[in-house]
């Protein structure tokens, strides 16, 4: 009887180990499980991005779709930032900033615009060791506004372009504007970006080693009877050239192929005086969240990468020394160090303090 009482209670004891055991396991289970999704939650919350925040850029809003997929969308999924665009023209931006009507973090300017928001302490400084791709770049375009502001991202050229069926001989020299163009010429306004080079220009053609103003509205005077219309806006001038309305006059390279596609024989020259400089900038705006994202994105705009997509697109020079481009590929490009070494450059903060009185003067003397 004590065997068959100690067979039961060894047995009645192994049984109790074993649901003691069994019901350790599936706590264990439990726990493992818990411990599973808690890891899969945290894994899943570590390679969830944070929310892309914004970067607000203001610009001209030209060849859009190329900004899009070649400069804005690559940046975009590098830095995890979402690129929103603020459009228009150099005045209208640059008023905005003022203001204080915009939440832009970079602009685009041209460099005579730029000097004016210079002047009135509407740009960050920039921290260059932020931008290295500067050190890649002409030094005519490393800092074109000083070394506290942004450099210019291309650099495009205002020479003469002529269609010669209708000019006097073979356009040559800025002088040649005087002799070759029997009322069929157009100007830049004295209020375009290019009209203050034309000032500068026929001073030089006055024969005046220093810029001197007197002697350059002379000249601008003799040249106002062959002057056809004082061009604000480029496509006013593609318009007249393809009608033969005008044999040409200074315009931005960069609008040459236009002017090609409407008179195939037409030629653009960079006069032996020196073409201009016309330079289009990068700055950060006062008071931003973003300035170092700012000053990722204009490092960006300066790589060889979007150089040299944007110079073969022609949608702008590049000035990326890297850059290689073939005959073709240059074709209606401000390319090379040979021709950037030759251009003039404005001192804009000269242009801009003097700027009212020539417009004042041009408007009173000659295209009033």
């Amino acid at each position: 009887m004590k065997k068959i009482m100690g067979t039961v209670l060894a047995f009645t004891l192994t049984a109790a180990l074993t649901a003691c055991g069994t019901s350790g396991n599936n706590t264990n289970g439990a726990n493992s499980a818990t411990n599973n999704a808690t890891t899969n939650n945290t894994a899943a919350q570590e390679t969830e991005k944070p929310a892309a925040k914004d970067l607000v850029i203001s610009t001209w809003g030209f060849s859009e779709d190329f900004f899009k997929e070649a400069v804005y969308e690559p940046f975009e999924k590098e830095h995890n930032v979402k690129i929103v665009v603020e459009i228009g023209n150099n005045a209208e931006r640059l008023n905005k900033i003022r203001q204080g009507s915009s939440d832009v973090d970079v602009i685009y300017l041209s460099d005579y615009y730029a000097q004016q928001a210079i002047d009135e302490d509407l740009f960050e400084k920039v921290d260059r060791a932020n931008i290295p791709n500067i050190d890649s770049i002409y030094d005519l375009a490393k800092a074109p506004l000083g070394e506290d502001y942004g450099p210019a991202y291309t650099i495009g050229r205002l020479g003469i372009a002529y269609n010669p069926a209708l000019v006097k001989g073979e356009v040559k020299s800025w002088k040649d504007l005087w002799t070759a163009f029997p009322k069929n010429l157009s100007l830049p306004a004295i209020t375009a970006t290019a009209g203050p080079m034309i000032v500068d220009a026929a001073s030089v053609v006055s024969g005046s080693s220093e810029f001197n103003e007197d002697q350059a509205y002379a000249k601008l005077k003799e040249l106002d009877s062959n002057v056809v219309k004082y061009y604000s806006q480029t496509s006013e001038y593609v318009n007249m050239f393809a009608q033969e309305e005008i044999a040409g006059g200074p315009i931005m390279e960069m609008y040459f192929k236009d002017l090609k596609a409407a008179i195939p024989a037409a030629v653009f020259v960079a006069p032996s005086e020196g073409a201009y400089a016309v330079m289009n900038t990068l700055n950060v705006v006062k008071g931003t969240d973003n300035k170092e994202l700012a000053e990722a994105f204009i490092n960006w705009q300066l790589s060889k990468e979007v150089q040299e997509k944007s110079a073969k697109g022609k949608i702008d020079s590049p000035v990326n020394t890297e850059v290689v481009l073939t005959e073709e590929e240059a074709q209606g490009v401000t390319y090379g160090a040979d021709v950037i070494g030759k251009l003039r450059k404005l001192d804009m903060k000269f242009v801009n303090q003097n700027i009212t009185e020539w417009t004042d003067r041009f408007n009173r003397e000659i295209g009033g």
